[in-house]
């Protein structure tokens, strides 16, 4: 069964990576595989916690997804493109400066998913406005939500989990992680500046058009609008206490889109228009086949051999970890991959010792700066190539990887000389 898991697996993402099948039909194929060939049953694919479909992610994206529906009928992305243009002053890479900032605070007060389903909407609204393409600044703002996502145990799916697993507060990942995010996010916009630099002609013609709107012509419902920012207010303040009030997200986005959705008066097909249906039966393939990896014991394997490495010594093991997280967290998705390493990271830092808990950090950096590396490394850049296939921007998986590696191999060994001097030089 291991072998036929790892074929399955490794099959799939060849197809993904060569464009020649559509992904949602390589995600479902590999998941149905996993299920005929009996890697996984019925219960283990869809109601187990380690293997299984995360309905938890699948509901936030569905809650959201409705909510962003809802709010897009109110004029307010408009009203927001407008601003940012005028703002930058037409000006395509200050556009890109101020929507990768704004991105990256918002995906740490939030989470990236949130706030990639969010920001999607203006930037397809700005680019029209100037006459860019598109793609350059979604990519960019993909890797700002995963890197600003970081930098709070609210900002990336896996950073609760570790923060469970390690008994971290929220103050832990304040003091810890966020310094190196912002030199971080530094490093990601002089990146941005040489990997897109063609992309950013000034159209002087178009910026004079923008400049002359009003954007508050742009808000066409402002009963709607009110109603709209009332409740994602309480939904985003339901976000951020989740983690101390024990209600989960999902929950709390669901909550917030019926809700709204009884409130608003729109009809289904309004607010159903904005679900990316096909976003979400990739992330429920793409969970079964890991579920299956996890089953079969491949992930578990590759963990333990990670922590077999270091020799007994805290400083190799946090560089091992930093590394080897990286890696795998661009090959899986880093959900499933940080919920297995917990475990073993736990029992790791038993052995080699854990000052400051510098184990955890580097699993933390590790396992959310990997997942900029390639599409399926983390939930938000599925959702984010899924809303800009919607619009007509295909995003390839080459393409991605083009520049998801570079971000990712220049964030990561950022963090090296932070860990050491902060963890060890001057401990």
């Amino acid at each position: 069964m291991t072998v036929f898991a790892v074929a399955v697996f490794g099959i799939a993402y060849a197809l993904i990576a060569s464009e020649k099948v559509h992904r949602v039909k390589v995600a479902l194929g590999g998941a149905g595989l996993m299920l005929a060939a009996g890697v996984l049953d019925f219960e283990q694919a869809f109601h187990e916690r380690e293997t299984g479909v995360d309905w938890e992610v699948i509901f936030l994206l569905l809650g959201m997804m409705i909510i962003v529906g809802v709010l897009s009928k109110t004029g307010i992305f408009e009203y927001v493109a407008i601003t940012a243009v005028k703002k930058a002053g037409g000006r395509p890479f200050r556009v890109m400066v101020l929507l990768v900032l704004i991105t990256a605070v918002a995906s740490a007060a939030l989470d990236n998913v949130t706030t990639v389903l969010l920001i999607a909407p203006v930037t397809l609204l700005v680019c029209d406005r100037i006459g860019v393409r598109p793609v350059p600044f979604l990519l960019a703002e993909v890797f700002a939500s995963n890197i600003g996502g970081t930098a709070t145990l609210i900002g990336d799916p896996p950073n609760i989990i570790i923060a469970g697993r390690g008994e971290l507060t929220f103050n832990d990942f304040l003091v810890h992680v966020t310094p190196i995010v912002v030199l971080l996010l530094g490093a990601l916009l002089l990146l941005c500046r040489v990997m897109f630099r063609k992309q950013f002609a000034y159209d002087p013609r178009r910026a004079t058009e923008v400049m002359e709107l009003d954007e508050r012509e742009a808000i066409s419902d402002r009963r709607l609008l009110i109603k709209s920012g009332l409740v994602l207010l309480a939904v985003l303040i339901g976000f951020v206490v989740s983690a101390t009030t024990g209600t989960a997200p999902a929950t709390v986005a669901l909550l917030g889109a019926g809700l709204l959705v009884l409130i608003s008066g729109l009809p289904p097909r309004d607010y159903l228009a904005d679900v990316e249906a096909p976003t979400l039966l990739f992330f429920m393939g793409l969970f079964v086949m890991v579920g299956a990896l996890i089953q079969v014991g491949v992930i578990d394997r590759l963990a333990e051999l990670a922590t077999e490495a270091t020799g007994g010594s805290v400083q190799t093991a946090t560089f091992t970890l930093l590394g080897v997280s990286a890696v795998l967290s661009a090959v899986v998705d880093n959900i499933p991959y940080v919920a297995t390493m917990a475990p073993l990271v736990d029992s790791l830092s038993a052995t080699t010792g854990n000052p400051d808990n510098v184990l955890w950090w580097a699993l933390t950096l590790g396992a959310d700066l990997g997942g900029n590396a390639t599409i399926i490394g983390a939930s938000a850049n599925v959702v984010m190539l899924g809303v800009a296939e919607r619009n007509g921007h295909r995003i390839t998986f080459w393409e991605f990887a083009r520049y998801g590696a570079v971000v990712t191999a220049v964030t990561v060994l950022l963090c090296v000389p932070y860990l050491y001097l902060r963890y060890f030089a001057f401990a």
